[in-house]
């Protein structure tokens, strides 16, 4: 779950990390008011969406007095940045910046580490800083099992080269920021800027999180940070049925046992669709190795009230659950389903038992139901079917 920047700075503050939260406004009227209980001074007002590049899409804009931060907010609301509507805006002080630092933790997948990324010149251009002078974004890999200690973090802030008479000061907000990395759950931890203030204060000026959803039941508290507003209605249906799902945009829903072999699925949808119209894809769904008739209704239940869906491909590799507990499960769906089921199926069964789960769905012989042998001829009938 990716944190807007608001969200971001709350679990700074809760670990020490120096930052200033502002207000969280919805309304002109509120931001108005959130800039005179910060003092009536110069404020910025931010839009809070989780995307990049607010600044230059017009979404970050500076406020002298409380009406022109109302006149901002106004302006700002409603908008869309990358394809997301701005619901609500950040009202924070605004800051006389000296110097701007970037920073961050990450989670090294292919390395199976994590890695830090720090560069003295940070700010808004820092990727094309990283493109221009490569040697001054500094790349240094953490060993989870030692992780970052004071030592190691005053090692970082040398290796990244800050000026001497802040390596105190980056030393402990670095190591502060280790622990919203790793007490968190995170898989991304970024500050840009991190800003050196006047009077030499070292402060994070926007603040970026991605939380390990997998890690949720260590954490009851992150449910307050899910954005209901912005979630897909379909995700969240899904969410609350405990399915692995992501929408797509395509016309072919897609269910399978198991996130490679879904993975799998997408590809060879997509390829199949280029001889019939450019179908594609319409989501991810995987029903993991339980494929029973509630949690086969479940997935289809989900894909089926998907308007753009016009045909369902189900692929599913019998192992732990067998293709007769599957075919079964399908049966037992488009039952539980009745009238709710109203657009073709084609289903692809192999592995364990799988004469036996094709002989239930041959003998049940639903009208919407089209059995099919291999994987490559499954995705061209849905395909096919999908453009028809």
């Amino acid at each position: 779950m990716d944190l807007m920047e608001y969200q971001a700075k709350e679990l700074f503050a809760k670990h020490g990390v120096p930052v200033t939260l502002g207000v969280v406004a919805n309304t002109p009227e509120e931001a108005q008011q959130g800039a005179e209980d910060l003092g009536g001074g110069a404020v910025v007002v931010k839009a809070q969406v989780k995307a990049g590049g607010r600044g230059k899409a017009g979404g970050v804009k500076l406020a002298k007095t409380p009406q022109e931060a109302r006149d901002r907010a106004d302006d700002i609301l409603g908008m869309e940045i990358k394809g997301l509507t701005v619901n609500r805006v950040l009202i924070a002080p605004a800051a006389s910046i000296e110097d701007e630092y970037y920073f961050s933790f990450l989670l090294d997948r292919s390395n199976r580490r994590y890695l830090c990324i720090a560069s003295v010149e940070g700010g808004v251009e820092i990727e094309e800083v990283a493109k221009t002078n490569p040697d001054a974004v500094k790349q240094i890999p953490i060993d989870p099992s030692t992780g970052v200690d004071a030592a190691k973090a005053r090692e970082i802030a040398e290796t990244a080269g800050f000026p001497a008479e802040l390596l105190d000061q980056a030393a402990t907000t670095i190591e502060q920021l280790y622990q919203v990395f790793v007490n968190e759950d995170a898989t991304l931890v970024e500050v840009n800027p991190l800003a050196r203030l006047a009077g030499d204060k070292l402060e994070a000026l926007d603040g970026k999180v991605s939380l390990d959803e997998n890690a949720d039941f260590r954490h009851a508290d992150h449910a307050a940070f899910e954005d209901k507003e912005a979630a897909d209605p379909l995700e969240a249906k899904a969410k609350a049925k405990g399915l692995n799902y992501v929408k797509l945009d395509g016309q072919v829903g897609i269910i399978g046992n198991g996130a490679g072999l879904v993975m799998s699925t997408l590809d060879v949808v997509a390829y199949a669709g280029e001889a019939h119209g450019g179908v594609k894809p319409a989501n991810f769904l995987d029903i993991g190795g339980g494929a029973s008739a509630e949690v086969m209704a479940n997935g289809l239940d989900v894909i089926l009230h998907d308007p753009q869906v016009v045909a369902v491909f189900v692929n599913v590799f019998g192992g732990i659950t067998a293709c007769d507990a599957v075919a079964n499960g399908i049966v037992g769906a488009l039952d539980l389903l009745g009238d709710e089921a109203s657009k073709p199926l084609v289903v692809r069964l192999d592995g364990n038992n799988v004469e036996e789960g094709r002989r239930i769905l041959n003998e049940r012989n639903h009208p919407l139901v089209t059995l099919v042998d291999t994987m490559d001829g499954a995705a061209d009938r849905a395909a096919e079917l999908a453009n028809a």
